[in-house]
């Protein structure tokens, strides 16, 4: 038995899906969100914002709306572990085939676990893991590509 068909038995029944990032971490970044958009709206209306340059305000509005772009995004994203590799739907779809992976990493961050995937073709690939499912996976996954000796 190779070393991914060991590894998709011991992960057990597949697809493993869920949220990439924690409900706390979701909740959190709206609201921090929230309380930028009224400081925003509270200068804008203030006399300090009539001083600021149209400039200014246009890129301030253009990062506050990326910004909300970021959180739709982290509010929607799924990371899915199937038969055939790993993806996550984010600003992009993130994808990587099993055969692919030349190393993983499990990272557990306190706002997010992450397994970041190693393939050989320029930067890594990040998946973000919001389940208690999808973290115990991470960690299967890192501990069967984990970097070789030599």
């Amino acid at each position: 038995m190779n070393r991914r068909e060991a590894l998709l038995q011991t992960l057990g029944p597949l697809p493993i899906r869920g949220t990439a990032w924690p409900g706390w971490v979701k909740v959190l970044a709206w609201c921090v969100l929230a309380i930028i958009g009224i400081k925003l709206i509270h200068t804008a209306t203030s006399t300090a914002g009539q001083d600021i340059r149209p400039v200014i305000a246009a890129s301030v509005t253009i990062t506050f709306m990326a910004l909300i772009v970021v959180a739709r995004n982290m509010q929607t994203s799924v990371t899915t572990i199937t038969t055939e590799g790993i993806e996550q739907t984010w600003l992009t779809r993130r994808t990587v085939r099993w055969d692919d992976i030349q190393f993983a990493k499990f990272i557990p961050m306190v706002a997010s676990k992450r397994l970041v995937c190693f393939t050989g073709r320029g930067r890594p690939v990040i998946f973000q893991g919001g389940t208690r499912e999808l973290q115990i996976a991470f960690a299967h996954i890192a501990l069967a590509y984990r970097r070789q000796p030599g």
